[in-house]
């Protein structure tokens, strides 16, 4: 059974490749990092509710 929450190959190498950089950084480096991609997550999860706003037809044009 093929389990559609597993990652795939090529993303389990990005994952090996990303955790090898990472072991690389200092801890601050890490640390600023870390904040940037949090902020990164945060930024493509609005725009996923926007997306999604818009195509089932809830967005409020007028709203500010």
């Amino acid at each position: 059974m093929n389990d559609p929450m597993q990652l795939s190959l090529e993303q389990k190498f990005s994952l090996r490749s990303f955790e090898t950089q990472v072991q690389k950084m200092s801890r601050e480096q890490a640390q600023d990092f870390l904040v940037k991609l949090y902020e990164q997550m945060m930024m493509r999860e609005t725009m996923y509710k926007h997306f999604l706003k818009h195509e089932w037809g809830i967005d409020s044009p007028h709203s500010i």
